[in-house]
């Protein structure tokens, strides 16, 4: 029988990931929001296209720098120093030291340099308007990368002390800014593509701004100094430096994938507002998942909670697959619904949905192996090993340039998605096949063995009943006004029937969904 201590960690770790969760949500419909305004203004057009490359700069090298090295390096050492707050303090402000030098260094370097990178990102943008103007906005995107990543470095902080609102709060404050920029602009008569470049850097400044004040908040206070090699950090960089190459690996996936796409006009934007569609429930779930379960699993680890430890695994693999199938069947069958009804509008065409929403399709096929990827990778990193994670992306990332350069003569822009949705598949299958060789403590308990095939059929119902919706409200769809309702339908719909049928499946019970509720 359940302790009411073990009921209680339970609670407390769902908690989180529906704190993350609900403001991950909150960013990505602000990030609707967002990109719906890009591509009403623009379309899919020459700055449309030179924006989404520009800001893929920074994004880019974030991931590769903070979120694929610190995160996943800095956490676990950063948590197992919490029990001293001045040893923790002092290696949370030698970390920043180091990373803001290399962060300033990287920005001095791309201004001088800016051009190469623009074709080493998209060299099918060479001998058109797209190249020069592509320059010029990423020269004023890429500062970016210093805020947003010394914030990513505040967001463990706080994500390793249990306050996770804060951090899980900055990415609205982008969406928030720009948006405003954009409609600010456009009522006032002005530029609004140069007012939503100059959005990013400045949007930068406030998102640390946030994250600076909450960790001082709670006790760690950190202000800039010079760099110093300490033995923590020398440690942190040895741990930190495979993690960066696994991280820079999946960009480099993403970058096979611009290059394909700079070659077919439009491609880059269809591309992006696919990504944003498929990047909601990988963001609400996946991500929510990894930064909650990270820091927890190293503290379970250090004190040897080896029963905790796996619970806390397959209550966030079941919490994982029971979110992520309903959206990869919404995704999957009603694409175009989705996406003329979100996107259709000003600059954008119909054309353009058709376009989106087959890579849209594509996307949805490997969602459940991108979300898995958040909940495996934990397991790896709250034991401070980074290698073999970097292994198996390199194995993704020659199998994702393999699909999305071998294909693309035949399939066009479409083999990006495809590259990338394959090889995700395969980096989740391997990843789960190290997570199985790391014992009993990482196996999947009956509960959720009894669970996923159930979720599995109730997804097939769902799916079914979805598509003859989508059938019979065919015309809603295609009616101004009326398509919201329509689409607000086919989303209530079956988001009514794969959680009704879970419950006559037994997926889950009518006190799982009172307890989910109640959280």
């Amino acid at each position: 029988m359940t302790t009411p201590t073990a009921n209680s960690k339970k609670i407390h770790l769902l908690t989180n990931f529906f704190t993350v969760s609900s403001w991950t949500l909150l960013s990505r419909v602000l990030g609707f929001l967002r990109d719906i305004l890009i591509a009403a203004f623009f379309g899919s057009g020459p700055l449309a296209e030179a924006f989404q490359v520009a800001f893929a700069f920074p994004n880019m090298f974030r991931r590769f720098f903070a979120e694929g090295a610190f995160n996943m390096a800095f956490v676990p050492m950063f948590s197992k120093k919490l029990e001293n707050i001045k040893n923790a303090q002092k290696f949370a402000q030698d970390a920043m030291a180091g990373l803001a030098s290399i962060l300033i260094a990287l920005t001095l370097i791309a201004q001088l340099f800016m051009p190469w990178f623009v074709f080493a990102m998209a060299s099918g943008f060479q001998g058109d308007e797209r190249f020069d103007i592509t320059t010029n906005f990423a020269r004023i995107c890429f500062p970016y990368i210093i805020f947003i990543s010394l914030a990513a470095l505040f967001s463990g902080v706080l994500n390793s002390m249990g306050r996770f609102a804060a951090a899980a709060a900055a990415p609205i404050v982008l969406n928030i800014i720009l948006i405003a920029a954009m409609a600010g602009t456009w009522a006032l008569g002005g530029n609004i593509v140069k007012a939503l470049v100059w959005g990013v850097p400045i949007a930068g400044i406030a998102q640390l701004a946030l994250v600076w004040l909450a960790a001082s908040r709670a006790g760690i206070r950190l202000l800039p100094q010079i760099p110093c090699l300490t033995p923590d950090i020398r440690r942190l960089a040895l741990i930190a430096a495979p993690a960066a190459l696994a991280g820079g690996v999946v960009q480099i996936n993403l970058l096979v994938g611009r290059q394909v796409a700079s070659y077919y006009d439009g491609a880059i934007q269809w591309l992006s507002m696919a990504d944003r569609l498929y990047q909601l429930p990988l963001g609400v779930v996946g991500i929510a998942i990894g930064v909650v379960l990270l820091p927890d699993l190293s503290r379970k680890l250090k004190v040897g909670d080896t029963d905790g430890g796996r619970d806390a695994f397959n209550r966030a693999t079941e919490f994982a697959i029971a979110l992520t199938l309903p959206a990869t069947v919404g995704l999957l069958v009603v694409p175009q619904a989705v996406v003329s009804v979100l996107f259709e509008r000003g600059a954008f065409t119909s054309a353009d949905s058709q376009n989106t929403a087959a890579a849209v399709a594509i996307y949805a096929v490997g969602l459940p192996a991108f979300v898995l990827q958040k909940v495996f990778q934990p397991l790896y990193f709250a034991r401070e090993n980074t290698k073999t994670p970097f292994y198996f992306a390199l194995v993704s990332m020659v199998l994702n340039a393999a699909f999305a350069i071998g294909l693309s003569a035949q399939y066009g822009y479409l083999a990006a998605a495809i590259g990338t949705t394959l090889s995700s598949v395969a980096l989740a299958i391997l990843l789960y096949w190290g997570v199985r060789r790391m014992g009993n403590a990482t196996a999947f308990d009956a509960r959720l063995l009894r669970a996923i095939p159930r979720m599995f059929g109730a997804a097939i119902i769902m799916g079914t009943v979805t598509y003859g919706l989508s059938i019979i409200l065919e015309t809603w769809i295609a009616t101004a006004g009326l398509r919201y309702i329509a689409l607000a339908i086919l989303i209530i719909g079956g988001t009514a029937t794969y959680f009704t049928a879970c419950l006559a499946f037994g997926a889950f019970t009518k006190q799982d969904l009172l307890n989910f509720e109640k959280r």
